[in-house]
């Protein structure tokens, strides 16, 4: 598949793009486990532009006990390792990824009674060069913010909007609908499972944003207030308020959010000052953690490659 509908053109395109954000992820007002899982690997600075690379990621678990904490991050490990150690084409790589992960994820069920029918989503987007590919399971998200206009990348595979797409459903009723926690496939709950995955990648420009998330925020915070947010604030802050809207409308549900900015190069005569960044301090408790055991900051593979 390729991208769907028009979008408005990419100006100013350039193979040197920098990509820069965040993602946070918050276990919600409800729920005491985390099962969303994370992760982001963004293009490094200097390389080659045709051979720079990255990986944004989110995948939301379930399975019951902690079988979908397993589930999403059986997810986001396999597809980024994946994605990393295989060469060819992106839309090759994130096939194979994700058809190694679900078989990762349904074996470890089918050998650990306690995680059997477990499952995950997944919605990964695919960096190299200039461009992007989609790769995506379940009923995340990606969105793309280009000139103020807010587009969903993503497809849902959920019931309710398979129905709405059929003609069988209003979007109003879609929303109000007994059914919408319905999904269609999930990575791991089957032998085999069939991504939406792009065939041609979509080129982004200066200025763009893209956003990543779980239903525990989509399903809460609407779209505008999505796109409104996103185009205010820098990633970090972007997502602490997104999660910050999310709980504020309930918080019934896990919330994960990313959110990434495409930047033109500096300029190369700035680098002494680029050199030198100031990273602030997060408050730690005694054993080093983070005082605040709701919300994480993801950086576990945040090294440029």
């Amino acid at each position: 598949m390729s991208p769907a509908g028009s979008f408005a053109p990419a100006a100013s395109r350039s193979a040197d793009l920098l990509v820069v954000g965040s993602m946070l992820s918050d276990v919600g007002l409800v729920r005491s486990i985390n099962e969303d899982s994370v992760t982001f690997v963004v293009p490094a600075e200097g390389k080659d532009p045709e051979n720079r690379s990255g990986i944004l990621l989110v995948a939301d678990g379930m399975g019951g006990h902690s079988a979908g904490e397993v589930a999403s991050a059986l997810a986001a490990e396999v597809v980024r390792r994946c994605f990393f150690e295989l060469n060819g084409a992106v839309p090759d790589i994130l096939a194979t990824a994700f058809a190694v992960a679900n078989k990762a994820i349904f074996d470890y069920g089918q050998s650990h009674p306690e995680c059997a029918g477990m499952g995950t989503t997944c919605t990964a987007l695919a960096i190299r060069s200039d461009k992007i590919w989609l790769g995506h399971v379940g009923d995340s998200r990606a969105y793309l913010l280009r000139n103020g206009e807010l587009r969903q990348l993503s497809e849902d595979q959920t019931l309710v909007a398979k129905m709405v797409r059929e003609g069988t459903m209003t979007p109003a009723e879609a929303r109000t609908s007994e059914h919408n926690n319905i999904i269609l496939q999930a990575l791991g709950t089957a032998p085999e499972v069939n991504p939406d995955i792009w065939d041609d990648g979509l080129s982004l420009a200066a200025g763009d944003i893209l956003v990543l998330c779980t239903d525990g925020l989509h399903g809460l915070v609407d779209d505008v207030v999505i796109a409104e947010v996103a185009g205010r604030y820098a990633p970090a802050e972007a997502c602490q308020e997104l999660i910050r809207h999310a709980l504020q409308a309930g918080g019934h549900d896990n919330v994960s959010v990313g959110i990434f900015r495409a930047i033109a190069p500096p300029d190369p005569t700035s680098r002494a000052a680029r050199d030198t960044r100031r990273i602030p301090a997060m408050s730690a408790d005694a054993d080093g953690g983070s005082t605040d055991r709701s919300t994480r900051q993801i950086s576990a593979f945040e090294g440029q490659r």
